[in-house]
């Protein structure tokens, strides 16, 4: 008889790619006691602390998951070479910007980095695909950890096994005495009894399955970190294939036309620079500020193009002879030089705008992207056009770390509201209410400088954000938070029905917070 047409059939896996094949992992050596009870210390911390919000408790659980992929990673004999130190105090300085900063977008941003930063660490990588996979190849190892873990659990010659008992009952007899004699000396000191309640995390019944969350979160997280550092793709193995030459008459000319047009254009912005600038202003009737609002956003779309253009351009480049090499290195080096020009001019001009008008979050997320666009084409000059070195993949990443971290460090918002008040207190400038009432609580300290009925109206979102919501404690909460609330706490804000703002100066006073 044939063959049942209906009959069930397995499907087999997908074969791998060809080009995926060379950077798979070896097989993860069998869990350590010391990196699970580094996971099960993460757990806990995640549990115990992750439930009020985020903070300085962000930085511990990342500590304790670092802690277990370290030991991880020296017991498989790893070398820790200086770029994993330097991408490793980067992620936690990421993880740093909750503790400071108030600004819920300036966190996400952070923690995103730290996480993709954290993920390359573990995996290393040089060459572009490398560092571009090992920033998400921690995403691919948390199931796999976890089941790494449990069958390290398993395993019945696991080392120290006997002792685990002994180490779960000393720990339990320690948390039951803490507990009594914490209770009691609370009972006979009021200070000691606030002292413990904003040291010891406070867990309500109902918050028990919330906790188990976390837990397990922190727990999965510090056993892939671990898991990864244990048996890592190495992404810098995936077989690419060069770009397919182009004949020198195919590649320069287009290279030739581009350089010409923005040597014009750096031409013109000398002679502007020189004396021509009124000139201008005379005959196109535009003030400086909007001579400067006219070009920036064209400038900077102009910078993120040209990375584009010289990226393809190298891969394209023809590289037979040492005749080719050195044409590639004029042109693209002329091209990143002119550029550079470019980026410094719309930074001119954006700097002409802001003193103009003030600070805005969308101008300073402009300003500072073409800051780090300028830094970017430096090093693409002077790492890959200039000189062959393989540092260049790992420098840009690291620069756009750190450009985040010195993002949400420095309380853009606070530095918005400090300049907006400024310019009003010394040359009486316009100062634009409506926005400053939507900044985060880093604004405080320079919005409680400003005149009465202007201070009550900009501040009162903010102060009646925070009587929502009861104080965190001292691992839940930002520096900028905390300061707010004391600025509110001395001198109060109340909703009056809008009337300050009405007096301010506002059409429309009104406000959807009471």
């Amino acid at each position: 008889m044939g063959a049942n047409p209906y009959q069930y059939r397995p499907q087999q896996p997908l074969p791998e790619p060809e080009w995926l094949r060379p950077s798979k992992a070896r097989a993860a050596a069998p869990a350590r006691l010391r990196v699970l009870a580094a996971a099960g210390v993460s757990g806990l911390v995640s549990a115990a602390v992750l439930g009020d919000g985020i903070g300085v408790n962000l930085l511990l659980c990342a500590l304790a998951a670092a802690v277990g992929a370290a030991m991880t990673a020296l017991g498989t004999g790893r070398r820790i070479k200086p770029w994993h130190l330097t991408f490793a105090v980067a992620a936690l300085l990421l993880c740093l910007v909750p503790a400071v900063s108030g600004s819920g977008g300036a966190a996400t941003l952070a923690v995103i980095a730290a996480i993709c930063v954290g993920s390359l660490t573990l995996h290393g990588g040089t060459r572009w695909v490398g560092v571009a996979m090992g920033s998400i190849g921690l995403w691919a190892h948390f199931l796999p950890g976890l089941a790494w873990g449990f069958r390290a659990l398993k395993d019945r010659r696991f080392p120290a096994k006997a002792r685990l008992g002994q180490v779960v009952k000393a720990a339990g007899v320690s948390l039951l005495l803490l507990v009594v004699f914490g209770a009691l000396f609370a009972g006979a000191d009021s200070t000691v009894a606030d002292l413990l309640g904003h040291l010891v995390p406070s867990v309500e019944p109902g918050e028990t399955p919330l906790r188990f969350v976390f837990f397990v979160g922190g727990a999965v997280l510090a056993l892939g970190a671990a898991h990864t550092a244990a048996a890592p793709r190495r992404w810098d193995r995936t077989r690419t294939s060069a770009g397919k030459e182009r004949g020198r008459l195919e590649w320069a000319m287009p290279l030739a036309v581009m350089n010409l047009l923005f040597g014009t254009f750096v031409v013109v912005q000398l002679v502007v620079l020189i004396g021509g600038h009124g000139s201008i202003m005379r005959r196109t009737g535009m003030t400086p500020a909007a001579y400067a609002r006219q070009g920036f956003w064209q400038l900077l779309w102009i910078a993120v193009l040209t990375l584009l253009v010289v990226a393809l351009a190298k891969y394209w480049a023809p590289r037979s002879t040492p005749g080719d090499r050195r044409l590639v290195k004029v042109m693209l080096g002329m091209l990143c030089t002119l550029t550079l020009v470019v980026v410094g001019t719309a930074l001119v001009r954006m700097s002409l705008y802001m003193d103009a008008f003030g600070l805005t979050r969308l101008r300073v997320n402009v300003a500072a992207v073409e800051i780090w666009l300028g830094l970017v084409f430096l090093m693409v000059l002077f790492g890959s056009v200039l000189s062959t070195r393989r540092w260049l993949p790992r420098a840009v990443v690291l620069s756009a770390a750190l450009a985040v971290a010195l993002f949400g460090l420095l309380r853009t918002d606070g530095l918005i509201a400090e300049q907006n008040v400024d310019r009003y207190r010394t040359s009486a400038a316009h100062l634009d209410i409506n926005y400053l009432r939507g900044l985060s609580v880093d604004a405080v300290p320079a919005l409680d400088r400003l005149p009465d009925d202007l201070r009550t109206c900009a501040l009162q979102p903010i102060a009646a954000e925070l009587a929502n919501e009861p104080a965190p404690s001292w691992y839940a909460i930002s520096r900028a938070e905390a300061r707010a609330r004391e600025i509110l706490a001395a001198h109060p804000v109340t909703w009056d029905g809008g009337q300050a703002c009405r007096r301010a100066g506002l059409l429309d006073g009104r406000s959807e917070y009471r």
